[in-house]
């Protein structure tokens, strides 16, 4: 199966990340791609944290939410929407949460981002907790192939990439794949960014798809970018580093039960 992550550069106007969204999914669709993933904030990244506030939506509703699945289905390709907006019922805060849609369009799995990031070095301050509530239970879903094989999908934001617990249970439950659409910090991200998702490939003996944000926005903020397609074994299948574009790799459903198969480390757990 071909997989796309999309890497943008978003800024605050949702028509213009629109735009620039369906350019690359559409390039995506056009190169085979069967499952497309945007990256977080893909709809905007604001001037302030609180401008996600004036853009978010109820939950099943809203211009985001049908961009998405108008997408999917135009295309007859599956898209994870990065992260979008969605109402939490908490006064001034939101989810930041991750959609699922399959080529008909229907939404068929829903993850708000667990773990909200915090970062202070003295210079860059991030509290995501200032604007948005964690969301609560993990989240998967199947996408059947167009070959026919059923691919087990779990789904991650960005800082959940730090906690490998989560990415563990899905693969206790059987994914293929392991999801982590980001916008990761330049300082974090050139840090962190591909020795973390190498890791969570390797111990779980999965395929990783990461579509980031990567550039400088017009806030100011800088992303890391490195959108990157890793194999189960560790290695790296496709990588950008900067600028929006598609990142594109065949995922060989055959080398993922080779490898669990050489290496049986999933069912060596004795915690």
């Amino acid at each position: 199966m071909k997989i796309a992550a999309v890497q943008m550069v978003s800024g605050p106007d949702w028509s213009d990340n629109r735009s620039q969204a369906l350019a690359l999914l559409q390039q995506a669709a056009a190169a085979g791609a069967e499952l497309a993933v945007l990256p977080e904030y893909f709809c905007l990244i604001g001037r302030a944290d609180s401008d996600k506030l004036a853009l978010q939506e109820k939950w099943g509703e809203g211009p985001i939410q049908d961009f998405l699945a108008d997408t999917a289905r135009t295309l007859g390709m599956a898209i994870v929407g990065g992260t979008l907006p969605l109402q939490s019922g908490v006064p001034d805060k939101v989810y930041n949460s991750s959609l699922a849609f399959d080529t008909s369009g229907e939404c068929v799995a829903r993850y708000d981002k667990l773990h909200l990031f915090r970062f202070d070095n003295g210079v860059e301050r991030y509290d995501e907790s200032r604007v948005l509530e964690p969301g609560s239970v993990p989240a998967q879903f199947v996408l059947k192939a167009r070959d026919g094989r059923d691919w087990r999908i779990g789904m991650s934001v960005c800082y959940d990439l730090r906690f490998p617990e989560l990415y563990r249970k899905y693969a206790q439950d059987g994914a293929d794949i392991l999801l982590v659409p980001a916008a990761f910090t330049h300082t974090t991200g050139e840090a962190h960014w591909e020795v973390l998702l190498r890791a969570r490939a390797i111990e779980n003996l999965a395929f990783v798809a990461a579509a980031a944000q990567g550039g400088t926005h017009p806030n100011g903020r800088r992303t890391w970018g490195q959108s990157i397609l890793i194999s189960p074994w560790g290695e790296v299948l496709a990588q950008q580093a900067e600028g929006p574009g598609v990142v594109l790799a065949d995922l060989d459903a055959g080398l993922l039960q080779q490898r669990r198969s050489q290496l049986p480390a999933l069912q060596h757990r004795m915690l």
